[in-house]
């Protein structure tokens, strides 16, 4: 187990049981040093065939340390964290997010939202400090539920974003897949006015990763475009804090354009992004722009060092995730701030754009004209082979040989991972995934083939690096 981007996460194998309580009676220390000392906790879970257990064990772990854990089921993390935010309570989300089936994660939230660096760190310290000794099982019981209650406030919320029939005349798919979102994204979208057609459930768990969209996902998206003559299709991830967009061609509508829009759609004054993000989000769209490092709790803090500024503020990133940094008017009503990853303001902010344009989704990637992005990740590539491809990356010779296949290195951004610019004007990053054995790439260049290219030479050469365990020439 390790905190990386996004809460803790490892095997659900090893999460199942002691492991989801010595975190979880962490997190509850964590909760009483900064002052909130007992009362209700929301647990909310995915639709992994491990979390309803894990949730159970949280639950437990949570009692026994004189908390009042309500299970609010299976729910979107943005659900619970807004409906935990209203009862300035603390929250606990079990997921994995896009990560394989096999692996799972908890999320956790205090009564301000979620949990930083400091957070993570005293709750790391807790679990070293009670490893040997921490008892265990606590006993279950039946919990209280709130899960009527708190989908019934998210969706008040969402409700209130455009104005009534706002998306009449779209035809729209959702993708419903095994998102804990696949039901209520549709009932949200039907509310609008759109026709919407449910597509592709499924029984099993399908992770989908909304950064690095596999090809038979696309696959699958043109088919039902062609089929149903969607204007696009819709999605999310398995805890729906990540939209998936494809336009009426059955293409990515990729995350930065997502939070683009959404931030255009809201009139902010400062986005928070990290560098990851398309370097085309510029201070020429009309707002600040604040880069970070990858995840959440550093996307957080800067949008709470940008709130003395003043204003509207948004964050996102590059998965499409957007966290909402202060109230904001939308409609005539306020918007209230909601600063963790949320898929359906972005969705409908998508949407509301093209129906009050009368433009179609590749048509506002055609105006906003941003460099072409790519994006995709090795799975199963060890931790220890990334840090020490990263430890190779500090040699700049080294890196320049890596990068060799795609010119000249021009200069270098160490903000999270290595973020080369060529002499080209092209971009290649590299990054392990902080909280999964996995190994990305970012690219952007001047179209769709070469910005692919890219991303599928440099993951190719990781690989073979991985597989002799010395650079590649």
């Amino acid at each position: 187990m390790k905190f990386g981007s996004s809460g803790v996460r490892g095997l659900a194998s090893e999460l199942i049981g002691r492991a989801s309580g010595l975190y979880t009676e962490g997190f509850a220390r964590r909760l009483r040093a900064t002052g909130f000392e007992q009362g209700k906790v929301f647990v909310g879970r995915d639709l992994r065939d491990s979390s309803p257990e894990i949730a159970g064990d949280c639950m437990a772990a949570l009692a026994a340390a004189g908390f009042e854990p309500i299970d609010c089921g299976p729910i979107p993390t943005p659900a619970l964290a807004f409906y935990a935010r209203q009862h300035r309570s603390a929250a606990l989300m079990v997921t994995g997010s896009h990560i394989p089936a096999d692996r799972n994660g908890i999320k956790f939230y205090g009564p301000n939202g979620e949990i930083d660096k400091a957070d993570e760190a005293a709750i790391t310290h807790a679990v070293a400090e009670l490893s040997d000794r921490y008892p265990w099982p606590p006993a279950h019981a039946k919990r209280q539920a709130s899960h009527d209650q708190a989908l019934a406030a998210f969706r008040d919320r969402v409700g209130a974003i455009l104005a009534p029939r706002a998306l009449s005349g779209l035809k729209l798919g959702v993708y419903q897949h095994s998102t804990v979102a696949a039901e209520l994204l549709v009932e949200v979208l039907r509310s609008y006015g759109a026709d919407v057609v449910p597509v592709g459930k499924t029984g099993t768990f399908v992770p989908v990763d909304t950064e690095a969209v596999s090809p038979e996902t696309l696959a699958m998206a043109k088919d039902w475009v062609r089929e149903f003559r969607f204007d696009a299709v819709l999605s999310a991830d398995a805890d729906a804090d990540r939209p998936l967009i494809i336009d009426e061609n059955g293409a990515l509508f990729r995350g930065d354009l997502i939070g683009l829009a959404t931030a255009l759609f809201v009139r902010a004054d400062t986005v928070v992004t990290p560098v990851t993000s398309n370097s085309g989000i510029s201070d020429a769209f009309g707002f600040k722009v604040v880069r970070t490092k990858v995840g959440s709790p550093f996307v957080i803090a800067g949008m709470e060092a940008a709130r003395s500024a003043g204003g509207t503020i948004v964050g996102f990133e590059a998965n499409g995730g957007v966290l909402l940094g202060s109230d904001c008017l939308l409609n005539g009503k306020t918007l209230s701030a909601l600063p963790t990853r949320d898929s359906f303001l972005p969705i409908l902010a998508v949407l509301g754009t093209v129906a009050a344009t009368g433009k179609s989704l590749s048509g506002l990637r055609a105006l906003w004209q941003l460099p072409v992005c790519a994006s995709e990740r090795l799975e199963n590539f060890p931790i220890e082979k990334s840090r020490g491809l990263m430890h190779r990356f500090a040699d700049r010779d080294a890196l320049q040989d890596f990068l060799a296949p795609f010119g000249t290195v021009a200069d270098v951004d160490e903000t999270d991972g290595i973020r080369a610019r060529m002499t080209s004007g092209e971009i290649v990053h590299l990054r392990p995934s902080g909280n999964a054995p996995e190994f990305r790439c970012y690219a952007e260049a001047a179209s769709d083939d070469r910005a692919a290219a890219i991303v599928a030479i440099a993951l190719q050469r990781a690989r073979d690096w991985q597989m002799s365990e010395r650079p590649v020439s």
